[in-house]
Formats: structure tokens, sequence, C-alpha cells
């Protein structure tokens, strides 16, 4: 891997091992936000009692811990490039009573497993991230047993998202922050139209289509929106690490307007768009 990505990912990999404890924290919040990208992904895998599948960065553990649940013959290898959110998973299989899962710390880009290994292939949000996209998918393709499922979601644009350009755009016009270098990491670099079907076309998958998911962050306080993003979103903890008490002071303010301004009625459940892509090998 060249180097460039090699810190990408490392950097990651510290990233997310920092922020575990706030997704811990969130989890039951963020799952019940994330739930209906991944039974979109669940729906389009229309997984079998007897398959094997692998779960690429499963965070907490979803969908793969669902997937276990569904695959009662069969197995879910969960992954995840942070052993610490990967410890976290373990945790809410054993809460759950679900035994036929594995984890396993590891890159998508340096997949640890055989050719042809698995039956399905899930990755919920886990695109934006990786340093190499195309890499990844040809990873996920070579470990994918012909004829096997892949299904993954990605975020739509800023325009349908307001549950992170509430935060980020404030912070963004508050802050002289440098934009990131075309392609790198982040949240909505997989927004554009079909550039993951692209991708998985090139990658070798057919078959592909694209469905749009719409969702809700129920956070239902301005407090708790502040609290969560604040906790378990790392640019915008990186943005607010870079500003004076004043300016993070002002920046809190603007977003409970923001905030206060869309939901008057003080029930905040704020709106989020996804894409879900999915192919065959």
């Amino acid at each position: 891997m060249e180097q460039q990505l090699e810190e990408i990912r490392e950097q990651q990999k510290a990233s997310w091992n920092k922020f575990s404890p706030g997704w811990k924290k969130w989890d039951a919040l963020m799952m019940d936000f994330l739930k209906p990208m991944g039974d979109e992904i669940i729906y389009l895998l229309n997984p079998k009692t007897s398959d094997i599948v692998l779960d690429i960065a499963a965070g907490t553990g979803e969908p793969g811990l669902t997937i276990a649940s569904l695959v009662t013959n069969g197995k879910v290898v969960i992954t995840d490039l942070s052993d610490d959110m990967l410890e976290i998973a373990r945790e809410n299989a054993l809460l759950r009573g679900i035994t036929n899962i594995e984890t396993k710390a590891c890159d998508v880009c340096e997949l640890p497993f055989e050719d042809n290994t698995f039956d399905a292939i899930s990755c919920r949000f886990g695109f934006m991230f990786f340093p190499d996209m195309l890499l990844a998918a040809k990873e996920m393709v070579r470990v994918l047993k012909p004829g096997g499922r892949i299904a993954t979601s990605v975020w739509n644009g800023p325009e349908k998202n307001f549950w992170i350009t509430a935060a980020m755009g404030t912070i963004n016009r508050n802050m002289e922050l440098p934009p990131p270098p075309p392609g790198s990491p982040g949240m909505f670099r997989c927004a554009k139209d079909g550039l993951i079907a692209d991708l998985f076309q090139q990658a070798g998958l057919k078959n592909t289509k694209q469905v749009e998911i719409t969702g809700k962050l129920n956070s239902k306080t301005a407090d708790n929106y502040w609290n969560l993003m604040t906790e378990v979103a790392a640019p915008i903890v990186a943005a607010l690490s870079k500003a004076d008490d004043a300016m993070k002071a002002k920046i809190k303010k603007e977003v409970f307007e923001a905030i206060h301004q869309k939901y008057p009625d003080g029930n905040v459940q704020i709106d989020s768009s996804a894409l879900v892509i999915y192919g065959e090998k």
C-alpha cells in the first residue's frame, strides 16, 4: 500500500479507537438512526439461512449482528479497522445472545480471507472512508463467491442531510478550514449519483442497482444533538479543537438556533438521505 494511503489508514484507526466510547454511549440512538439503511442492505442481500456473510466497516456490529440472527445455519464475520469498536460489537452480540459471529480487525484494502469465501458482503457507510475505493471494491469481489451479492450504503448530498450540515455547515461558516484534497475521505465523497455503481462495475460486479433510503435522527432535543455530534463525529471534533472558547460558544449558539428554527416545536427529528447500492459477482 502506498505510504500516503497507509498514513490515512493509521489515522483512521486511531480516530475510531479514540471515538469508540462515544459510539458506545450513543449506540442505541445511532443504530436506530442507521437502521433503515441496514434494513435495505439486508433486503437486497436476501441472506439464506446457511450463508457465510462478511460485514465490512461494521463499527459496533450492525448490520452484521442482525444478519447473523437470520443466517442461523451460517455465520457472519464482522470486520472493522478499530479493535475498540469491535469490542463493542462483541458486547452487543453477547447481550443479544448471538453466537454465530467472528470479529476481525483488518483493512478492507487487504482482506485476510481466501478468494471466493463469502456468499454475501454488507458494508454500511464504509466506502467514504476507504483511502482507495476501487481497490476496496476489488478486494470485496475477490473474497465473494461467484453469484455472491454485495450491498453498501453511502450518504447522499449535503442538501438532504441536515443532521450533519447543521453542525458542519455552521463550523465552515465561522472557521476558515482548508478544504480537503479532492477525492479524500469525507462524508459526502460518494454522494454523486451512480459513483458507487460505476465503481462496482469497474471491480467486476454486474446487475448493479441503486436506491435512495431516507431516515431520521431522533435526537429529541438540540442538546442531545449537540452532545451526540461532538462525541461521535470526528470531523466536527477535529474542527472544534482548532477553535478558541469564544468561537466554540458562537458555533454552539448558531447550531442551536438553526435546530430551533427548523424544529420550532422542540421535537428534533432530523432528516437524512442515503444511497444503497447493490451488485452481484
